[in-house]
């Protein structure tokens, strides 16, 4: 069996069996799935760690039974958002405990992203599981479509999924403008306390209250994997969230805030190539924040290209770098036009 075939089957497997109320066994979930224990135990002991499996025991004589208290599948053919969150409210009652508020958010975030996989993903299913860790709800839904980053990738003709990546951080990317706005990744991702988007074995992850994001490498798996945890013992509202990035009226979603390094690989950015990859669709915004904690420098060209070119062919955006070294702070003032503000 292939390694992409045992991880599809051991966690089907290990679904089955907690589906069933009764505790099992490492070597339970081998023989339902077809692999060896080693295999079973690697699962097990991720799923114990992110809190969806209870261990009873320790050492060979170990068995588990699930920790999530809602675990459905749904065809994706036909599929309403709103049909399924009145599943998820009717059997998790903890949530009438909380503020309409944190209702509010948890709504937000989880019909915004069942819809992405509903309307963008190409998928036949969504699996939505949803369990509590400590103070927190923490929701994933899983499809088995095209991926998120590749669809984003062939969308706009990007050169890889962190460029697809980097474009979803910005705001205001969708592969589906006729119905879809490009704002429901961005604000969950915001909204949430912590976020994580997999596909194509790439994962971005968002630490609200670290204010910190990264991206790394994922197990590959077909699909997309969304998670996302709010702290049910912190109240905030989504107008707050909104407000941080909208103006007028209107609320228009005209500012961003997106963190540098996730454009490169390594801690430097010196061409204007990076410059004009990292500029590219600021302009649909009024104000963007340019965050370049973890960069430790920057060249001439990336500065001049940024900083002047492309501020002065879009002068109705505003750029505000800010957590800049000062070797990179030095380089950045040489080259800012008086209208940007640090």
């Amino acid at each position: 069996m292939t390694k992409g075939k045992v991880r599809s089957v051991v966690p089907d497997a290990i679904d089955v069996l907690a589906q069933r109320h009764t505790p099992f066994s490492a070597g339970d979930v081998a023989l339902l799935a077809g692999v060896t224990r080693q295999a079973a135990h690697h699962h097990l002991a991720r799923m114990v760690r992110a809190g969806r499996l209870q261990p009873l025991g320790a050492g060979r004589g170990a068995r588990y039974r699930r920790a999530w208290e809602f675990h459905r599948r749904y065809p994706i053919a036909g599929l309403e958002e709103s049909e399924a969150w009145r599943d998820v409210v009717a059997e998790l009652p903890r949530l009438q405990g909380v503020s309409q508020n944190l209702r509010n958010v948890v709504s937000y975030c989880f019909t915004e992203m069942l819809n992405n996989a509903i309307d963008h993903s190409a998928g036949t299913e969504a699996a939505v599981t949803i369990w509590h860790r400590d103070e927190s709800l923490v929701v994933e839904i899983v499809d088995d479509g095209v991926g998120v980053f590749r669809r984003v990738r062939e969308e706009f003709g990007l050169p890889d999924d962190l460029a697809s990546i980097a474009e979803l951080a910005k705001g205001k990317r969708t592969s589906f403008p006729e119905r879809h706005s490009g704002e429901g990744i961005f604000f969950t991702s915001k909204a949430a306390d912590h976020f994580q988007l997999e596909s194509g074995g790439h994962r971005w992850r968002v630490d609200n209250p670290r204010q910190d994001m990264a991206v790394g490498r994922s197990e590959p798996r077909r699909g997309t994997r969304v998670l996302f945890e709010v702290d049910l013992a912190r109240d905030r509202s989504l107008r707050e969230v909104f407000d941080t990035f909208a103006s007028g009226e209107q609320a228009d979603f005209d500012r961003s805030e997106f963190t540098v390094r996730l454009f490169e690989a390594g801690p430097a950015f010196l061409s204007r190539s990076e410059a004009k990859r990292l500029a590219a669709g600021l302009d649909r915004f009024r104000q963007v924040t340019l965050d370049f904690e973890g960069v430790d420098d920057v060249g001439q060209g990336f500065v001049d290209e940024l900083f002047r070119v492309w501020a002065r062919d879009h002068p109705a955006t505003r750029l505000s770098p800010i957590k800049m070294n000062d070797d990179v702070r030095f380089m950045v003032e040489r080259g800012l036009p008086p209208r940007i503000q640090l």
